[in-house]
């Protein structure tokens, strides 16, 4: 786990696992009590296959949540990641129920039936090296846009519900002798392996802890990562070391802005970016940018309030 360089910072869990909840619906009142109780926040998601999501708070309310989810016997190995951060990236606590922790739409995956091999971040160099391996990054079209490792191909998908289609389309187990994927944290990479392992596909290999796992163990000067990994809270983005990178969302295509990006005429924050300038309405624009004008009245109205 890294190391807060403040111990005032705000920690931040991205975390999994699949595991059978068949009483799933009965955690959920339990699991937000405690996330209230700790002044925990973020999202939780609970499904019968296991749970996701991505939280946070400080080092002390942090450490009573992950023990209290901890003392649960099943999910006592719940996979996290942790990074840190100056401010909570988070509004709300929340706790959601869900047919899957993560949304593939295909019926029978199931990781706790079998899965690809897992591969430590400290591995992955050597495996993605094989000429004989193809790399597949797992994650949409505006992930990847940011960030992703040299050589991966790009499935172009705009969902995870899209990914079945790339594969049946794109890959062939006996072409393809080996598929190595990855995903931010790992979970979307549990039902990639999954699901070729169904499709007959033998030599299936996945990133253990994902990208953020590997952003955290491998030097700069070392890794085969190029740019920033998109993250689901209000830091965008982060880079090796964990570092929240300089990336902001759009409000109108929400897709990451780089810092370039910010400085360009048609960047205005809270309406558009230059990728979708040319798409939105002027109807469209005109809206966003009166509720943009409204959240900074609100904040300057906050900032002044004793």
């Amino acid at each position: 786990m890294p190391e807060a360089k403040d111990p005032a910072a705000i920690v931040v869990a991205a975390l999994y696992r699949f595991v059978r909840l068949p009483d799933f619906v009965q955690l959920r009142e339990p699991l937000l009590e405690q996330m209230v109780a700790a002044r925990v926040r973020g999202t939780l998601l609970l499904a019968i296959e296991g749970i996701n999501g991505t939280v946070a708070g400080s080092p002390e309310g942090m450490e009573a949540f992950i023990g209290f989810l901890r003392s649960d016997p099943r999910l006592a190995d719940v996979d996290i990641k942790q990074s840190f951060c100056d401010e909570i990236p988070f509004r709300r606590s929340r706790v959601r129920l869900k047919k899957e922790i993560v949304t593939l739409g295909v019926e029978g995956i199931d990781p706790n039936d079998s899965v690809g091999t897992y591969v430590d971040a400290e591995d992955w160099n050597e495996l993605i090296d094989d000429p004989e391996v193809v790399l597949i990054d797992t994650r949409n079209d505006y992930e990847v846009a940011i960030g992703t490792f040299s050589g991966a191909t790009n499935p172009q998908t705009g969902s995870f519900r899209e990914f079945p289609r790339f594969v049946d389309e794109h890959l062939d187990p006996s072409k393809h002798a080996k598929v190595a994927m990855f995903c931010t944290g790992g979970i979307r990479c549990e039902k990639s392996t999954a699901l070729l392992k169904q499709r007959g596909f033998q030599k299936v290999y996945h990133l253990r802890g994902g990208i953020l796992k590997y952003l955290e163990k491998i030097p700069k000067q070392a890794s085969k990562w190029n740019g920033d990994c998109f993250v689901f809270d209000q830091r965008v983005a982060v880079t090796h070391g964990l570092e929240v990178a300089d990336h902001v969302l759009c409000f109108g295509c929400g897709w990451p802005v780089d810092r370039e990006a910010q400085q360009h005429t048609d960047f205005r924050p809270g309406v558009h970016c230059p990728r979708c300038v040319n798409e939105l309405t002027d109807e469209q624009k005109k809206r966003f940018a009166e509720r943009q004008r409204q959240w900074e009245l609100q904040n300057r109205e906050d900032e002044v309030t004793p």
